[in-house]
């Protein structure tokens, strides 16, 4: 994964102490990987899954971006957390940026899903449920994630409780993505069953709209083809999903599984992401313990008002808008006022604006 990031972005690994810093040096420079683009933050850590215990960058309305550290209990107190609570704040203060004190919610990174212009899907399974915020209305949780997100458009499945086959309580980001503001990117409807995705949560996911009132566009990555084995052997017992990608500056790194199927989800979500290299990465040994690629990475946007950004004028420009993209390179359907774009020309000019 750092091999396939570090020519697009850089990569900050959080290590638990300076041994372990020493150790995650030696194993990169003898793969032959550049180190410029490599830093470390250490700090003790009862686990990886940083996407869920680690912190959420968002830009706040004047364009500064900070850190929210929204609470952490190992997913419903099934595990070790208490050093992992602290991560945010603490990447917050080595980064030298503002920390939103959260801690009055649980969230994980991994339990939400969102598409850029306001919606949210989501399993309540995974946030509402009385392991995460008792203390909590649904109502009360949404005000938080409206105020703190930017999510007006909320798409809620009752996902999984209770259930034996995932300590996440069904995150839904092993099931489903959102690429723009107009696609879902999921399964099929028997393979998100065998995923134990209940019928009516099926529906809900079939029959969504965006923030518009548009309904969204389908592409359904497979399953493996067969139940997966680590690489010692170990048979896992069960088919895996492909949805839990991460979308970089320069890549798309696809959990792979040495499956038949790798390479038909590989060149689907190559089409998704055309400028952009998708990287198969192999999963069969992460995936024994609870999660994917997603679930050990996590983005850091650039602060808005870096960005040169101008009012977005359509007459002062010459040539066809060819496409409109969001700050990630992914296509966007219909721009939403306020939300910064880049314009896309066929004079070849390429514009950063905010939407009007």
């Amino acid at each position: 994964m750092t091999e396939a990031l570090v020519t697009g972005e850089k990569v900050h690994l959080i290590a638990y102490n300076s041994e372990e810093v020493v150790h995650i040096n030696s194993v990169l420079e003898e793969a032959g990987i550049a180190m410029e683009n490599v830093d470390f933050f250490i700090s003790p850590n009862d686990d990886y899954w940083v996407r869920d215990n680690g912190p959420i960058f968002v830009n706040n309305v004047q364009g500064e971006l900070v850190v929210l550290d929204w609470g952490f209990n190992g997913w419903g107190g099934d595990t070790p957390y208490e050093l992992c609570d602290e991560i945010p704040a603490f990447v917050g203060v080595e980064l030298g940026l503002p920390v939103v004190d959260l801690n009055a919610m649980v969230l994980e990174g991994g339990a939400f899903e969102i598409d850029g212009a306001g919606s949210m899907m989501a399993t309540r399974s995974s946030i509402t449920g009385n392991d995460r915020n008792p203390g909590l209305t649904e109502s009360e949780i949404e005000g938080y994630m409206t105020q703190n997100l930017g999510i007006t458009n909320f798409i809620w499945l009752d996902g999984q409780f209770g259930g034996q086959e995932d300590i996440t309580d069904q995150h839904i980001d092993g099931f489903l993505k959102f690429q723009g503001d107009n696609t879902i990117v999921t399964m099929t409807a028997a393979d998100l069953n065998y995923w134990y995705v209940s019928a009516s949560d099926r529906n809900i996911i079939f029959n969504a709209t965006n923030a518009s009132g548009e309904p969204y566009n389908y592409v359904y990555l497979p399953l493996t083809q067969y139940p997966v084995t680590t690489t010692w052997g170990q048979p896992l017992g069960f088919r895996c999903s492909y949805a839990n990608y991460y979308v970089a500056n320069t890549v798309v790194l696809v959990p792979n599984y040495d499956d038949p199927m790798d390479a038909v989800a590989n060149e689907m979500i190559q089409e998704l992401y055309p400028n952009r290299e998708v990287v198969g990465i192999n999963s069969r040994n992460i995936v024994l313990y609870g999660g994917m690629i997603h679930c050990v990475t996590q983005q850091q946007p650039v602060p808005a008002h870096t960005l040169g950004v101008t009012n977005f004028q359509l007459e002062l420009h010459r040539g066809e808008l060819i496409q409109v993209l969001d700050l990630s390179g992914r296509i966007v359907g219909t721009p939403v006022k306020g939300i910064i774009y880049l314009w896309v020309y066929s004079s070849g000019r390429v514009v950063k604006a905010i939407s009007e």
